[in-house]
């Protein structure tokens, strides 16, 4: 997705076809769900940016592509959080998928609405990130604003306590500057959530050696343990 200065481009929502998948939940398993952001195409229809709400964003969209890698953002994100899941299953969590193809048509509104249909203790929404400027590098996580109208305290709180647990495990595990946390109400898939969200943007595709970096094998292998180190830090 596209950031200009700290900004970011992205989204989530709720599928009920097109390659959710859900398994049986054992009695006190933690459930986690996961976004790879972006898809193959986009759709520029619109939908409320929150329960209510009279303004209008694009369902989602096809995300940004590595500068120096052509890998797509949806592809890199799909191949993270293939991985991720499988981490997770390995810690003993129950994984939630909200795609595992490219080629659906998913809005962000529905990509929340999956992670809330499966009552997830934790809504994990993974994107990359871009700039205009070559130059900029480094990860952060998206969290609600401590004002946001659409999210209930309990879930605004969750929320931001797991976007700060992510990205410190985050950077500790991979190396990348730590860019903090980013608290905005302009997201539709953070904003339509009823479980503990972040969005977590693991490095900028418009930096020539971050791009290669993620989408190299060992590095990969680094973000998510990361990313799986800041479930563990939120919900044990």
């Amino acid at each position: 997705m596209k950031l200009r200065v700290l900004a970011a481009g992205l989204i989530v929502g709720v599928l009920l076809t097109g390659g959710v998948t859900q398994a049986a939940t054992k009695d006190g398993q933690k459930v986690v769900a996961i976004d790879a952001g972006h898809q193959l195409r986009g759709n520029s229809s619109l939908e409320p940016n929150g329960p209510g709400s009279s303004t209008k964003k694009a369902k989602v969209t096809s995300g940004t592509s590595g500068k120096a890698s052509g890998l797509g953002e949806y592809q890199l994100n799909l191949q993270v959080a293939k991985k991720v899941k499988k981490e997770l299953v390995a810690r003993g969590y129950k994984v939630v998928m909200v795609r595992t193809k490219h080629n659906v048509n998913i809005s962000n509104v529905e990509r929340a609405k999956v992670a809330n249909a499966a009552k997830a203790d934790a809504f994990i929404r993974i994107h990359a990130n871009s700039s205009e400027s070559s130059s900029v590098s480094g990860a952060l996580s998206i969290a609600p604003t401590g004002n946001n109208k659409y999210m209930s305290k309990k879930v605004r709180k969750a929320s931001q306590k797991f976007s700060k647990k992510m990205i410190q495990k985050y950077c500790a595990a991979t190396g990348a500057k730590n860019r903090g946390v980013m608290y905005t109400d302009t997201m539709t898939g953070i904003n339509w959530c009823k479980v503990p969200v972040t969005i977590i943007e693991m490095g900028f595709m418009s930096n020539r050696a971050e791009d290669l970096k993620m989408a190299s094998a060992s590095y990969q292998k680094k973000m998510v343990k990361g990313i799986a180190d800041g479930v563990d830090a939120f919900l044990k």
